[in-house]
């Protein structure tokens, strides 16, 4: 899994801003934007928005 392609898929699909996704999701408005931009996250902040990706598909 490329974390940023499953971010991606889950925008367009949902809609939800970069800015909102990051700070629900990590508590950090900058994040997509960041890893676009090359970021790498630690394991622990990808274990988050893979926790948090899960809850918002298991809501649908």
């Amino acid at each position: 899994m490329h974390l940023l392609s499953t971010i991606e898929r889950h925008l367009r699909r949902t809609g939800l801003p970069p800015t909102r996704f990051g700070r629900e999701a990590v508590g950090d408005p900058r994040f997509v934007t960041d890893l676009r931009r090359g970021r790498e996250p630690r394991p622990r902040t990808i274990a988050r928005v893979v926790a948090y990706l899960a809850a918002q598909d298991a809501g649908r």
